[in-house]
């Protein structure tokens, strides 16, 4: 049995099988009776809700309140900012009816052709337009500025292939809305939001990623500017993992939001929106994951160390248990989260299968031994080695090894993402070496007609104009039009 838990398809074998079999193997979630929905089960809601409460608390530091806005979008509201509307067309669910009824030709419950709504409904697959829509009646004077509003929720997109975590047809998120009195405020705002994302991708995460604008044509439909996050899987291929946009005017101007400024003037709101989403348990698994199972930062892992006992009878049981006791006691005096797992129904063998594949970053294992020589087995879950240790003072040594844990993680992703990010100035170079993934530095023109022709030639598309990239006159790998900057290109999910 503890064989078969660990029974995966190898990352060099083939990836995308691997991410598939330790999503549903490591008990995070499984596919739904619903067409690409996803069911969440308790160990992967843990992991997303450290990510919610961390990011949550972090929103809060810069002054950000919650609030709830309606599931159901007023087909009229979408189709006022027409960018907007064409962006998200294709993805839209659409509530037509609202009642059933029993087919009187025997045919079970029908949709009752004379419950048509008036007007339709769209299932909200983001929340702009019923939000500025809200904000119309909520902001009159300069006064009532600014609005910093996130809601966590979940959209409907109609997603026709789908990944659990990485893209489905629905997910959870959040996702905020903020309206200033200057376009200087709100694009603060802006770059302040897509920093807390990469501040948490980094800190908690042990994510590195690279910050930078959007392309015209890549960013968010209605906005002005987006700027990403970057962040590097195993495979080479970029994820695309939290987005920040400064949406100008058009949702004040779509929606009719003003405010009288202190000229006494009315003047158009300046806005901005910004988000993450369930996403990031996806990004999670593959940037340090490996064939073993889940490996798990410190600072999100629902368990941060589990111990088990080993032992022949109920009386070794007890004597550890009593020790342990104490151990336990002083764990959660330093905030650390720790399970014993005394239960008789698994052997130790399965447990600890168990354990490493769902990725709990410290395993501690005591027998009736190591009680008589007051010592403890360590085992770190990113390297797989163990330690026989005292068992005097072991709280503190775990303490350490879990702030080791987090920095040799990110170390790690780190390292991983510099072997394999390239400087490239030929177009044939590049179509070579793409093949094998990695994130590209190359020149470009600027022009939608290259980028369309590379995502044609080689599926990569330019993931972001990097924001601590330098001036470097150079001239596009396609066009060898001139070119003041490189941006990055790579294959992304």
């Amino acid at each position: 049995m503890a064989k078969e838990l660990k029974d995966l398809t190898k990352r060099s074998e083939d990836y995308s099988k691997w991410y598939n079999e330790l999503v549903v193997k490591a008990d995070l979630a499984e596919q739904s009776p619903v067409r690409g929905c996803m069911v969440i089960k308790p160990y992967g809601y843990a992991i997303w809700e450290k990510m919610q409460q961390t990011l949550d608390q972090m929103f809060k530091e810069t002054g950000v309140q919650n609030a709830y806005f309606p599931l159901l979008i007023p087909k009229s509201f979408l189709c006022r900012e027409a960018e907007h509307v064409e962006g998200f067309a294709k993805e839209c669910a659409v509530v037509t009816h609202y009642r059933l009824k029993n087919d009187p030709n025997g045919g079970g419950v029908i949709v009752d052709p004379e419950a048509r709504l008036e007007e339709e409904f769209i299932v909200r697959p983001t929340s702009e337009t019923i939000i500025w829509g809200t904000y119309k009646n909520w902001i009159h004077s300069y006064r009532d500025l600014p609005l910093l509003i996130n809601q966590w929720a979940n959209v409907m997109r109609w997603e026709m292939r789908t990944r659990m975590f990485l893209r489905t047809s629905e997910f959870l998120w959040q996702e905020g809305h903020c309206a200033h009195e200057t376009a200087e405020e709100s694009e603060r705002r802006t770059v302040q939001m897509i920093n807390v994302y990469a501040d948490f991708a980094e800190k908690y995460m042990a994510m590195p990623v690279i910050k930078g604008v959007k392309s015209e044509n890549e960013r968010f439909a209605g906005a002005v500017n987006t700027y990403t996050i970057e962040a590097m899987m195993q495979d080479g291929k970029a994820l695309q993992s939290g987005t920040s946009h400064n949406l100008g005017q058009n949702f004040a101007k779509a929606f009719d939001v003003t405010f009288i400024n202190k000229e006494n003037k009315p003047e158009y709101v300046w806005a901005n929106s910004w988000g993450v989403s369930t996403r990031l348990m996806g990004a999670l698994i593959m940037t340090h994951s490996d064939d073993n199972g889940l490996v798990l930062p410190p600072k999100l892992a629902p368990i941060q160390v589990v111990i088990i006992p080993i032992y022949k009878s109920q009386e070794q049981k007890d004597a550890i248990t009593e020790k342990v006791r104490h151990m336990l006691e002083e764990f959660r005096k330093k905030g650390i989260s720790v399970k014993y797992d005394d239960a008789d129904n698994r052997r130790p063998g399965f447990k600890f299968a168990d354990y490493e594949l769902k990725g709990v970053p410290v395993r501690l294992a005591i027998g009736a031994r190591d009680l008589e020589n007051g010592t403890v087995e360590l085992m770190r879950r990113d390297t797989l080695e163990k330690e026989t240790l005292p068992l005097d003072g072991i709280v503190d040594k775990v303490e350490r090894e879990l702030e080791s844990i987090q920095d040799s993680l990110f170390a790690r992703a780190l390292k991983l993402r510099q072997e394999n990010t390239f400087k490239v100035d030929s177009y044939d170079e590049f179509k070579e070496k793409i093949e094998n993934g990695g994130f590209f530095l190359v020149h470009w023109d600027g022009t939608t007609e290259t980028e369309e022709k590379i995502k044609e030639d080689t599926k990569a598309t330019i993931r972001c104009i990097p924001l601590d990239g330098e001036e470097e006159e150079g001239v596009c790998m396609v066009s060898g039009k001139p070119s003041k900057r490189r941006v990055i290109v790579a294959r992304a999910y």
